[in-house]
């Protein structure tokens, strides 16, 4: 049987699945891959496009009646939360009703934990994580919300940081920030997401054995090309909790859905569902 996988083209998705991707893990199930940009991932997942597909944790409440969560190949830590930027550094709460955050998607949980931290909903402007940056530089937007790679060249375009969205989370909460997470569709059964959760896992153990034989393919898919920008890319993202989100994990995931519920982001009741 061949699974449709869907992932972002950021190093940790790729470094994590190079190996599956890429036929190296015998016996591993078989999958066709489409690489997408998150927010877009997140779009699919309301249609159940993929079988298998990485989404923010700000969609999942949304798409619970067509996924469950697997325990392995997500995004989640700490010191690797969403940042907003601006041309001068200022505290957000000086941010007026008429200014404008440059977002990168609506379903996003950076968007999420900018409403969280604000209190209210912004005046956004939504654009592709890659070119929020130039956005605020140019003078386009007020101010931006990063994500990816962004949060290492934010500076060379001369910004400043107004906030990182995972400090205020962890110092609020003292849980990880959960970022995204990879859904297998429920008409997969628990034997076969099993199998599949077990060879993310095996994927993630290769890249990390044979870091030569899968570099290549994330080099290929990265949007910023530096090789040190791309490393420190996979040593924030890749740790632990993609291995398995594990019980700190899912206390986080719980926690950041009950907050947003309580403050009416998405509907009461929606609880985190794993294989």
């Amino acid at each position: 049987m061949t699974y449709s996988l869907a992932y972002s083209p950021c190093p940790n998705d790729t470094y994590i699945f190079a190996a599956l991707t890429n036929g190296l893990l015998p016996g591993a199930p078989h999958v066709e891959v489409v690489l997408d940009d998150v927010e877009a991932l997140n779009a699919a997942g309301r249609e159940g496009r993929h079988a298998l597909t990485k989404v923010s944790y700000g969609a999942i409440p949304f798409l619970l009646d067509k996924y469950r969560i697997l325990p392995a190949g997500g995004a989640l830590g700490r010191g690797c939360g969403p940042l907003v930027i601006a041309r001068e550094a200022r505290e957000l709460s000086s941010y007026g009703s008429d200014a404008v955050f440059a977002i990168p998607g609506r379903m996003t949980t950076a968007y999420l934990l900018l409403r969280l931290a604000l209190g209210r909903e912004p005046n956004i402007r939504e654009l592709r994580f890659d070119r929020i940056v130039d956005a605020v530089a140019n003078g386009d937007v007020d101010a931006g919300l990063i994500i990816h790679e962004s949060r290492f060249t934010y500076k060379s375009a001369g910004l400043e940081q107004v906030i990182d969205l995972g400090d205020w989370w962890e110092a609020t909460t003292g849980n990880p920030i959960p970022l995204g997470a990879i859904l297998a569709r429920r008409d997969i059964d628990d034997r076969q997401a099993t199998e599949i959760n077990n060879a993310i896992r095996r994927s993630l153990s290769f890249a990390r054995a044979d870091e030569a034989a899968i570099i290549d393919y994330v080099r290929a898919h990265a949007f910023e090309m530096d090789d040190d920008v791309m490393r420190a890319h996979i040593a924030l993202y890749v740790n632990e909790f993609s291995d398995d989100v594990g019980p700190e994990g899912r206390h986080a995931i719980a926690d950041l859905f009950e907050r947003a519920a309580a403050a009416g982001l998405i509907p009461h009741g929606r609880a985190p569902e794993f294989v």
